[in-house]
């Protein structure tokens, strides 16, 4: 008999290993439909599964655990405290004043998890979410200790959060290039789910680049199934060599997170979060790129009046001047079905593409003018992250405009934030507050803050603006 080679042997080692799963399994299902009935004494032999072998064929059996005991020291569980003023009469501003002493301070606490990713400094990666509004954080590590956490900085669209904490004899774990995962490979998700204590799961990527995830902003995620529950956020998806590929940040169950896994969970490349932690180290902003453009969906009427074949692709209907789409030679009536090598479906997936790019990115656009290919080549501008009232028009000075949060976007609304008015201001006087949000103006439509500077900043005579706040909409003439 010819001796088996080394990948037989491996998968004679795997094949045992399973066999035995599923032998226990029967094994014990086989013995409680058996009816009980008495036995004469007499010697039992020592069943099998007690003596499984360390080795097969000289061959160790595959385990995980060499790999998890570097790993999981790195990974670590994060307490938030806030403490809220609860009003019975909810969120009426007015009577909030009035009886302030009958409101009474709540006190709210959550868990998640967060990953070493800097043992010197002491930099711990999280998700915005998880410390969001936080008025204490404290990181409790792998060997007990817990020690406070301070927080650095943290990108809401992305949902990356960056904290240090100071603490002796840290490991962090190493990152590996997100960008070559490829769909089948296996994954390991550590965190502390339900607050149960550190646990590890594993599974397969499911696919990469997922960006149709409801509720989330700017995303690129890993999608995998490996269970990820509450309280897995921000905790570590590492490869097999046991280098970092993921955060880990959302589990998807159409019956609520509470419901439990169902094998649809999702992680922020290691890259992408890299990317953003060190923006925050620098600077304590994240830059991002724009087209400097203005898109719609294409649907079956306008692929026909295009056209184009089929229905998909981001239409242009607006390039503003000056900016990166202009130089690239983009027209209203182009339609982007392609950047970068990267399907574009719709304006939304332009949009996230946008997003995850930084100013001075290099992108190559496939557009379909009149129905025809067409190649451009553009070097993205940097998104405008605010913009002064008073710079806009006269009218609306001491307010402050910002992009929408990108969560807010993709539950369906478009316009601009209100991010700060002045006390005593005219756009105050005007009926302004922050928090606002400016879904359309009588000067022109705008989906966002470069179309709101446009449509504005041509000082009509009468500007009417149309207000979201607390659910309701109105208009606000300014005077």
């Amino acid at each position: 008999m010819r001796p088996m080679s080394h990948a037989s042997r491996t998968l004679l080692a795997l094949t045992l290993a399973a066999a035995f799963g599923g032998f226990a399994a029967t094994a014990l299902r086989d013995g409680l439909d058996r009816p009980a009935h008495a036995e004469p004494a007499m010697p039992v032999a020592v069943p099998a599964v007690t003596a499984l072998p360390t080795a097969v064929a000289g061959q160790p059996l595959p385990s995980l655990a060499p790999m998890l005991e570097r790993v999981t020291p790195a990974v670590v569980s994060v307490r938030t405290r806030q403490v809220v003023r609860v009003s019975p009469f909810g969120d009426d501003p007015f009577f909030r004043r009035m009886f302030p002493e009958l409101s009474q301070q709540q006190l709210n606490q959550s868990l998640g998890s967060g990953v070493i990713i800097d043992a010197k400094n002491g930099y711990v990666l999280t998700n915005h979410h998880v410390i969001e509004g936080a008025d204490d954080v404290t990181v409790t590590l792998a060997d007990g200790r817990t020690v406070k956490a301070e927080f650095v900085g943290s990108d809401p669209d992305t949902d990356v959060a960056v904290m240090r904490i100071q603490a002796d004899n840290l490991t962090a774990i190493p990152l590996a290039d997100s960008d070559r995962l490829r769909v089948g490979d296996f994954v390991v998700a550590v965190g502390n789910p339900f607050a149960v204590g550190q646990t590890v799961t594993s599974g397969i990527v499911s696919a990469v680049g997922r960006s149709n995830v409801p509720g989330v902003g700017y995303q690129n995620f890993i999608q995998t199934d490996a269970s990820i529950n509450p309280g897995n956020s921000g905790g570590a998806l590492v490869n097999l060599n046991g280098e970092l590929v993921g955060i880990n940040t959302a589990s998807f169950n159409p019956r609520g997170s509470m419901a439990g896994n169902i094998g649809l969970g999702f992680a922020i490349p290691s890259d992408l979060a890299e990317n953003v932690m060190q923006q925050l180290l620098a600077g304590g902003v994240v830059r991002r790129g724009t087209l400097g453009i203005e898109t719609q969906d294409v649907d079956e009427r306008i692929a026909s009046s295009l056209g184009l074949d089929v229905a998909r692709g981001a239409a242009v209907t607006r390039v503003y001047a000056g900016s990166a789409g202009e130089k690239a030679g983009l027209e209203p009536g182009d339609v982007i079905v392609a950047a970068n090598g990267q399907r574009i479906d719709d304006s939304e997936t332009l949009r996230n593409f946008q997003g995850l790019q930084a100013p001075d990115a290099k992108v190559a656009l496939d557009v379909r003018r009149a129905g025809k290919p067409l190649q451009l080549s553009a070097t993205l501008r940097e998104q405008p992250r605010a913009l002064d009232g008073n710079a806009l028009d006269p009218r609306l000075s001491g307010a402050r405009f910002a992009e929408l949060p990108e969560t807010a976007r993709r539950g369906g609304i478009s316009g601009v934030l209100v991010a700060e008015v002045a006390r005593g201001s005219r756009a105050a006087s005007n009926g302004l507050r922050e928090g606002d949000v400016v879904l359309a103006a009588s000067s022109g439509g705008f989906s966002d803050l470069p179309g709101f500077r446009a449509s504005v900043g041509k000082q009509p005579a009468q500007l009417v603006l149309r207000i979201l706040r607390g659910g309701r909409q109105g208009t606000l003439p300014m005077q």
